[in-house]
Protein backbone atom coordinates (compact mmCIF):
# COMPACT_ATOMS: atom_id res chain seq x y z
CA UNK A 1 0.00 0.00 0.00
CA UNK A 2 1.37 3.64 -0.91
CA UNK A 3 0.25 6.63 -0.05
CA UNK A 4 -0.86 9.29 -2.94
CA UNK A 5 -0.29 13.20 -2.60
CA UNK A 6 -3.47 15.29 -3.19
CA UNK A 7 -3.48 18.65 -2.45
CA UNK A 8 -1.91 18.46 1.41
CA UNK A 9 -3.33 15.28 2.35
CA UNK A 10 -2.23 11.92 1.93
CA UNK A 11 -4.77 9.06 1.16
CA UNK A 12 -4.12 5.16 0.41
CA UNK A 13 -3.96 4.10 -2.48
CA UNK A 14 -3.31 0.79 -3.98
CA UNK A 15 0.36 0.12 -5.52
CA UNK A 16 0.20 -0.65 -9.07
CA UNK A 17 2.39 -2.30 -11.85
CA UNK A 18 4.55 0.21 -13.22
CA UNK A 19 2.85 -1.12 -16.65
CA UNK A 20 -0.29 -0.19 -15.43
CA UNK A 21 0.71 3.05 -13.55
CA UNK A 22 2.48 4.33 -16.58
CA UNK A 23 -0.60 3.88 -19.09
CA UNK A 24 -2.88 6.15 -16.60
CA UNK A 25 -0.63 8.86 -17.01
CA UNK A 26 -0.26 8.72 -20.16
CA UNK A 27 -4.01 8.65 -20.51
CA UNK A 28 -4.33 11.59 -17.90
CA UNK A 29 -1.44 13.59 -18.89
CA UNK A 30 -2.11 13.33 -22.81
CA UNK A 31 -0.06 11.95 -25.77
CA UNK A 32 3.42 12.88 -24.78
CA UNK A 33 6.86 12.15 -26.97
CA UNK A 34 8.65 9.40 -25.80
CA UNK A 35 12.30 10.73 -26.52
CA UNK A 36 13.00 13.77 -25.87
CA UNK A 37 9.94 13.58 -23.05
CA UNK A 38 8.33 16.94 -23.02
CA UNK A 39 6.06 18.84 -25.03
CA UNK A 40 6.84 19.09 -29.01
CA UNK A 41 8.13 22.48 -29.82
CA UNK A 42 5.21 24.45 -31.90
CA UNK A 43 6.42 25.27 -35.10
CA UNK A 44 7.99 29.25 -35.59
CA UNK A 45 8.06 29.70 -31.79
CA UNK A 46 11.23 29.41 -30.03
CA UNK A 47 9.51 26.77 -27.48
CA UNK A 48 12.25 24.19 -26.19
CA UNK A 49 10.99 20.38 -26.92
CA UNK A 50 12.14 19.19 -23.36
CA UNK A 51 12.58 21.63 -20.72
CA UNK A 52 11.02 20.06 -17.21
CA UNK A 53 11.26 17.02 -18.95
CA UNK A 54 9.06 14.17 -17.81
CA UNK A 55 11.44 11.23 -17.88
CA UNK A 56 9.75 7.97 -16.33
CA UNK A 57 12.02 7.25 -14.06
CA UNK A 58 11.50 10.46 -12.82
CA UNK A 59 8.01 11.22 -13.66
CA UNK A 60 6.73 12.86 -10.10
CA UNK A 61 9.10 15.83 -11.43
CA UNK A 62 6.81 16.48 -14.33
CA UNK A 63 4.11 19.52 -13.57
CA UNK A 64 1.46 18.28 -11.26
CA UNK A 65 -2.25 19.25 -12.21
CA UNK A 66 -5.70 18.00 -10.48
CA UNK A 67 -6.01 15.30 -12.73
CA UNK A 68 -2.53 13.68 -12.47
CA UNK A 69 -1.53 13.88 -8.78
CA UNK A 70 -2.47 10.87 -7.66
CA UNK A 71 -1.28 8.71 -10.75
CA UNK A 72 2.23 10.61 -10.55
CA UNK A 73 2.91 10.27 -7.25
CA UNK A 74 2.12 6.38 -7.55
CA UNK A 75 4.07 5.83 -10.58
CA UNK A 76 7.16 7.89 -9.25
CA UNK A 77 7.14 5.59 -6.26
CA UNK A 78 7.16 2.78 -8.35
CA UNK A 79 9.80 3.72 -10.84
CA UNK A 80 12.31 5.65 -8.19
CA UNK A 81 11.28 4.35 -4.84
CA UNK A 82 10.07 7.14 -3.95
CA UNK A 83 12.86 9.61 -4.91
CA UNK A 84 10.03 11.59 -7.15
CA UNK A 85 8.48 12.75 -3.69
CA UNK A 86 12.47 13.12 -2.42
CA UNK A 87 12.85 15.59 -5.55
CA UNK A 88 10.41 18.41 -3.40
CA UNK A 89 7.16 17.17 -4.61
CA UNK A 90 4.82 18.89 -1.77
CA UNK A 91 7.86 19.08 0.27
CA UNK A 92 7.44 19.93 3.99
CA UNK A 93 11.36 19.36 4.95
CA UNK A 94 14.07 21.95 6.27
CA UNK A 95 14.74 24.22 3.45
CA UNK A 96 16.87 27.46 3.33
CA UNK A 97 15.15 30.78 4.44
CA UNK A 98 14.86 33.88 1.66
CA UNK A 99 15.52 36.11 4.96
CA UNK A 100 19.11 35.30 5.46
CA UNK A 101 21.04 38.29 5.24
CA UNK A 102 22.67 39.21 2.03
CA UNK A 103 25.89 37.92 1.03
CA UNK A 104 28.41 41.22 1.23
CA UNK A 105 29.54 42.06 -2.18
CA UNK A 106 26.87 40.23 -4.62
CA UNK A 107 25.38 41.63 -7.16
CA UNK A 108 22.38 40.32 -9.53
CA UNK A 109 24.95 40.91 -12.45
CA UNK A 110 27.53 38.97 -10.22
CA UNK A 111 25.17 36.23 -10.20
CA UNK A 112 24.22 36.59 -13.63
CA UNK A 113 28.27 36.75 -14.68
CA UNK A 114 28.32 33.23 -13.03
CA UNK A 115 25.34 32.08 -15.17
CA UNK A 116 26.74 33.13 -18.47
CA UNK A 117 30.06 31.09 -17.97
CA UNK A 118 28.14 28.28 -18.38
CA UNK A 119 26.18 28.90 -21.81
CA UNK A 120 26.67 25.66 -24.04
CA UNK A 121 27.35 23.39 -20.69
CA UNK A 122 25.56 20.18 -22.34
CA UNK A 123 23.67 17.13 -20.96
CA UNK A 124 24.79 13.48 -21.94
CA UNK A 125 22.48 11.43 -24.41
CA UNK A 126 20.26 10.72 -21.64
CA UNK A 127 19.01 13.88 -20.17
CA UNK A 128 21.55 14.58 -17.51
CA UNK A 129 25.62 13.56 -16.22
CA UNK A 130 26.19 17.84 -15.77
CA UNK A 131 28.03 18.84 -13.16
CA UNK A 132 24.93 20.36 -11.82
CA UNK A 133 23.50 17.32 -11.12
CA UNK A 134 26.92 16.00 -10.09
CA UNK A 135 26.41 19.03 -7.58
CA UNK A 136 23.05 17.97 -6.59
CA UNK A 137 23.15 14.75 -5.94
CA UNK A 138 25.79 15.28 -3.17
CA UNK A 139 24.11 18.15 -1.73
CA UNK A 140 22.47 18.53 1.86
CA UNK A 141 18.70 18.94 0.21
CA UNK A 142 18.84 15.74 -1.56
CA UNK A 143 19.90 14.02 1.09
CA UNK A 144 17.18 15.24 3.05
CA UNK A 145 14.22 14.95 0.64
CA UNK A 146 15.59 11.23 0.30
CA UNK A 147 16.19 10.57 4.05
CA UNK A 148 12.33 11.49 4.52
CA UNK A 149 10.75 9.89 1.56
CA UNK A 150 13.19 7.11 0.59
CA UNK A 151 14.61 5.94 -2.83
CA UNK A 152 17.94 7.38 -3.58
CA UNK A 153 20.31 9.82 -4.85
CA UNK A 154 21.44 8.44 -7.57
CA UNK A 155 17.38 8.74 -9.59
CA UNK A 156 18.52 12.13 -10.26
CA UNK A 157 21.86 11.73 -12.45
CA UNK A 158 19.57 12.24 -15.21
CA UNK A 159 16.55 14.33 -13.94
CA UNK A 160 15.64 17.52 -15.34
CA UNK A 161 17.68 19.95 -14.17
CA UNK A 162 16.80 23.58 -14.73
CA UNK A 163 15.62 23.87 -11.05
CA UNK A 164 19.66 22.28 -10.63
CA UNK A 165 21.43 24.83 -12.41
CA UNK A 166 19.22 27.94 -11.36
CA UNK A 167 20.44 26.23 -7.43
CA UNK A 168 23.89 25.96 -8.47
CA UNK A 169 24.53 29.37 -9.57
CA UNK A 170 23.00 30.40 -6.28
CA UNK A 171 25.63 28.10 -4.17
CA UNK A 172 28.46 29.31 -6.58
CA UNK A 173 27.71 33.37 -6.16
CA UNK A 174 27.91 32.23 -2.37
CA UNK A 175 23.75 33.71 -1.76
CA UNK A 176 22.90 30.06 -2.11
CA UNK A 177 20.15 30.65 1.39
CA UNK A 178 18.57 33.96 -0.98
CA UNK A 179 18.70 31.99 -3.85
CA UNK A 180 17.12 28.66 -2.73
CA UNK A 181 17.95 25.08 -4.13
CA UNK A 182 15.49 22.55 -5.34
CA UNK A 183 14.90 20.08 -8.19
CA UNK A 184 11.60 20.60 -8.61
CA UNK A 185 10.11 23.54 -9.95
CA UNK A 186 6.89 23.63 -8.47
CA UNK A 187 7.97 23.58 -4.65
CA UNK A 188 11.04 26.13 -5.67
CA UNK A 189 8.71 28.46 -6.49
CA UNK A 190 6.20 27.88 -3.58
CA UNK A 191 9.53 28.35 -1.72
CA UNK A 192 9.95 31.82 -2.81
CA UNK A 193 6.07 32.60 -2.36
CA UNK A 194 6.40 31.18 1.63
CA UNK A 195 9.41 33.43 2.38
CA UNK A 196 7.36 36.52 0.84
CA UNK A 197 9.90 37.02 -2.25
CA UNK A 198 7.43 36.12 -4.97
CA UNK A 199 5.93 38.51 -7.41
CA UNK A 200 4.99 40.00 -11.04
CA UNK A 201 8.00 41.86 -11.71
CA UNK A 202 10.99 41.39 -14.30
CA UNK A 203 14.13 42.41 -12.85
CA UNK A 204 17.82 41.08 -13.27
CA UNK A 205 18.76 38.25 -11.32
CA UNK A 206 14.96 37.43 -10.44
CA UNK A 207 14.42 33.40 -11.07
CA UNK A 208 11.37 33.34 -13.60
CA UNK A 209 8.80 30.01 -13.74
CA UNK A 210 7.30 29.49 -16.79
CA UNK A 211 3.97 27.90 -17.64
CA UNK A 212 3.73 26.79 -21.80
CA UNK A 213 0.30 26.81 -21.41
CA UNK A 214 0.25 30.38 -20.25
CA UNK A 215 -1.90 29.68 -16.69
CA UNK A 216 -1.27 31.32 -13.68
CA UNK A 217 -0.79 28.46 -11.30
CA UNK A 218 2.04 27.60 -9.41
CA UNK A 219 1.03 23.87 -9.99
CA UNK A 220 1.15 24.52 -13.42
CA UNK A 221 5.05 25.64 -13.76
CA UNK A 222 6.97 23.62 -16.34
CA UNK A 223 10.28 25.53 -16.11
CA UNK A 224 12.85 27.88 -14.06
CA UNK A 225 15.42 29.91 -15.39
CA UNK A 226 17.17 33.42 -14.10
CA UNK A 227 16.12 36.73 -15.67
CA UNK A 228 19.12 38.54 -17.40
CA UNK A 229 17.11 41.74 -18.51
CA UNK A 230 12.87 42.81 -19.10
CA UNK A 231 13.54 43.95 -23.14
CA UNK A 232 10.92 46.22 -22.55
CA UNK A 233 8.60 45.22 -25.44
CA UNK A 234 6.91 41.97 -23.37
CA UNK A 235 9.68 39.91 -23.43
CA UNK A 236 12.71 38.90 -21.04
CA UNK A 237 16.10 37.76 -22.07
CA UNK A 238 17.08 34.88 -19.65
CA UNK A 239 19.80 32.02 -18.98
CA UNK A 240 18.29 28.56 -18.18
CA UNK A 241 19.44 25.05 -18.14
CA UNK A 242 17.81 21.79 -19.60
CA UNK A 243 16.49 23.73 -22.42
CA UNK A 244 15.26 22.17 -25.52
CA UNK A 245 18.93 21.93 -27.06
CA UNK A 246 20.09 20.24 -23.74
CA UNK A 247 22.32 23.19 -23.11
CA UNK A 248 22.81 26.01 -21.12
CA UNK A 249 21.74 28.71 -23.04
CA UNK A 250 20.30 32.30 -23.53
CA UNK A 251 16.50 32.67 -24.26
CA UNK A 252 14.41 35.57 -25.29
CA UNK A 253 10.59 34.22 -23.54
CA UNK A 254 7.53 36.39 -23.71
CA UNK A 255 6.01 37.57 -20.35
CA UNK A 256 2.95 35.97 -21.26
CA UNK A 257 4.30 32.28 -20.70
CA UNK A 258 5.67 33.76 -16.92
CA UNK A 259 3.89 32.80 -13.63
CA UNK A 260 5.69 34.20 -11.45
CA UNK A 261 9.19 34.92 -10.55
CA UNK A 262 11.17 34.87 -7.07
CA UNK A 263 13.38 37.05 -5.54
CA UNK A 264 16.68 36.62 -4.39
CA UNK A 265 18.72 39.04 -2.21
CA UNK A 266 21.47 41.49 -3.59
CA UNK A 267 23.56 44.19 -2.55
CA UNK A 268 22.35 47.42 -4.17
Amino acid sequence: MSLSVAGNRTTPFPLRSRYVARAQWRKAAGSRPRRPGGRASQPGRDRPARDERTPSSMISLARFTTRTRVVAAVLGTSLAGGVALAAGALATGPAPSATAAKAPGVTAQDLLRIAEGQIGVEENDRGGGTKFHRWYMESQRARETVERDGGNVRAYANAPWCAMFVSWVGEQAGIRPTVGWDAYTVTYAQWFEANDRWGGKATPGAVVFFDWKRGDSLYGIDHVGLVEEDNGDGTITTIEGNTGNGKVERRVRPKAEVVGYGYPQYVA
